[in-house]
């Protein structure tokens, strides 16, 4: 019998799921089964990692760790050698915590993840795995057991290319992302969901897991690429054809995870308890902050001249193939990371800064920082600097940049040489916010609640709970008892006991991906303003 229902929204905010449970003129409600859900159950803001960014965000939901402690930063690891960048992608052999389905496996209970980041190559569980965020070439060698892609053929309209990312399908929203690449994008989201959904449905019916974990993450997706058709405040009284058949299409895929959702917690049966979360919120970005360019404006950082050629707009377009490494001194790598590196000198004559003067260098580039203001309103374009012994406290803390940077939108930076430093977009876009949902409902929790917000790592110690398992004692998470009834507590308590298992490499069964799927992997994370 299944014990735990998990579904994750990627980058849900009540922003938007407040506004489709609620009955509005002349559309409804477009989520009817989440509405009655949420107010029958409990709820609260869910504050995302440090940087909310869905890989170090999931990975801590998955490990009730943060991420200098579980080794996740990015969508990609960044080596710097020889003043040459090398970008990797992570994959689950980067995280250095043992992950929920382990915990459960090693305790005899069984565990069915969908659809979850950075769990390729996967790792061996009681029951079944399949990865999310891989190509679609590498399904099968990616899921455990060996079996099950044999057995997801035998569905309906089983389609891998629809399950995974279909990089051919995806790169033509790439290549034209006008008003006909962002319908394209939007309405391709809606048999790929389906998809999780009738493997989630087929798991829970065949193996009926003790706990159920199905990520849906088109939620995120849509909202980078079609913010404007979902944010109350962006919606306009008039709005034009397209505009008007763009937000029927987001509000289609919303009524349809509706029914996704609602099926799974039917079929679940009336004793599980049902969990929802998401990685991180979803908000406005009104400007782009090109931080390599003020890097290069206050002496951080150095170009080389460069010309009007084919060969020089070529370099210039590659991000750091024009850096002069010899003078630079602090760069940001990706936009994701909203991350700024600080050279250090390894061996004297190295480019960088000794090590002794890295903290009053450090304090000289946070002044820096504070002093990008807008020239109309004196207002601080970076409201917070985050140091990251203070924010990624772990044996990786040194995995993180050195500074994080939190923008006044929430917006992620760019990384191209270009100015003005600071530039409004012509149109708001989607970015993420910190605040994400944690919802809860069924059997023992309580009725009609929102509580304080909670933190991303308080997830799996939740989870471990409503299985009936104890809390490892170095979870940095714990479970919010205000979700649950006063009965339920004083008939199964909270028990913290034992420690995680160490994690190595060789636990993971290697299945490469080529070079050339890791490229076009990159190119959707360009498409998503993760990279650039």
């Amino acid at each position: 019998m299944t014990k735990t229902l998990f579904i994750g929204l990627d980058g849900a905010t009540f922003t938007v799921l407040d506004e489709l449970t609620s009955d509005l003129p002349g559309v409804g409600v477009t989520m009817p089964f989440l509405k009655k859900f949420m107010e029958k159950g409990a709820r609260a803001k869910l504050r995302s990692t440090p940087n909310p960014l869905t890989p170090p965000a999931w990975v801590s939901i998955m490990t009730g760790r943060s991420p200098g402690h579980h080794g996740i930063f990015d969508f990609i690891r960044a080596e710097e050698n020889r003043g040459k960048i090398y970008f990797t992608l992570y994959d689950s052999r980067d995280i250095k915590t043992e992950t929920i389905w382990s915990i459960a496996s090693r305790q005899n209970q069984s565990a069915v993840a969908l659809n979850f980041p950075i769990t390729a190559p996967p790792r061996s569980i009681n029951g079944s795995l399949v990865p999310g965020f891989v190509p679609w070439k590498h399904l099968r060698r990616n899921m455990v057991p060996p079996e099950l892609y044999d057995r997801l053929k035998t569905l309906d309209d089983f389609n891998p290319k629809e399950l995974a990312w279909d990089f051919d399908r995806e790169k033509q929203a790439l290549e034209d992302l006008g008003e006909e690449g962002t319908e394209s994008w939007v309405a391709y989201h809606l048999p790929r969901e389906g998809q999780w959904y009738r493997i989630a449905e087929f798991l829970l019916n065949e193996d009926n897991p003790d706990l159920m974990a199905v990520m849906f993450d088109g939620v995120d997706k849509i909202q980078h690429q079609a913010w404007a058709f979902l944010d109350p405040a962006l919606l306009k009284k008039e709005p034009s054809a397209y505009e008007q058949r763009m937000r029927e299409l987001c509000l289609k895929y919303f009524r349809e995870l509706d029914t996704y959702i609602e099926g799974l917690v039917t079929q679940a049966g009336p004793d599980v308890q049902v969990f929802m979360a998401s990685d991180h919120g979803f908000t406005s970005t009104t400007e782009v902050l090109r931080i390599n360019t003020f890097l290069h404006q206050k002496g951080y950082l150095h170009w080389n001249e460069t010309d009007d050629s084919e060969y020089s707009k070529r370099r210039e377009d590659s991000n750091f193939a024009n850096v002069d490494w010899d003078k630079t001194l602090a760069y940001c790598r990706t936009p994701s990371s909203n991350g700024i590196t600080i050279r250090v000198a390894q061996e004297p004559g190295d480019p960088g800064i000794p090590p002794a003067e890295y903290e009053s260098f450090r304090d000289g580039l946070i002044k820096d920082l504070e002093s990008l203001v807008d020239e109309e309103t004196g207002e601080r374009i970076i409201t917070d600097i985050l140091k990251r012994e203070d924010y990624f406290p772990g044996d990786y803390m040194d995995h993180a940049a050195d500074l994080t940077l939190v923008l006044r939108d929430h917006g992620f930076v760019s990384i191209r040489n270009l100015e003005p430093v600071v530039m409004p977009r012509d149109v708001p876009a989607g970015t993420h916010h910190p605040d994400g949902v944690f919802l809860a409902g069924g059997k023992g929790i309580a009725e009609g609640v929102e509580i304080d917000r909670l933190d991303i790592i308080d997830v799996a110690p939740t989870l471990l709970y409503s299985m009936g398992l104890a809390v490892p004692e170095d979870f940095e998470g714990s479970v919010p008892t205000s979700f649950f009834s006063p009965e339920h507590l004083r008939f199964k308590p909270v028990k913290i006991k034992g420690q995680t298992l160490s994690v190595t490499d060789g636990d993971a069964e290697i299945e490469e991906i080529s070079e050339d799927e890791k490229d076009k992997i990159m190119e959707q994370l360009k498409m998503l303003g993760y990279m650039e």
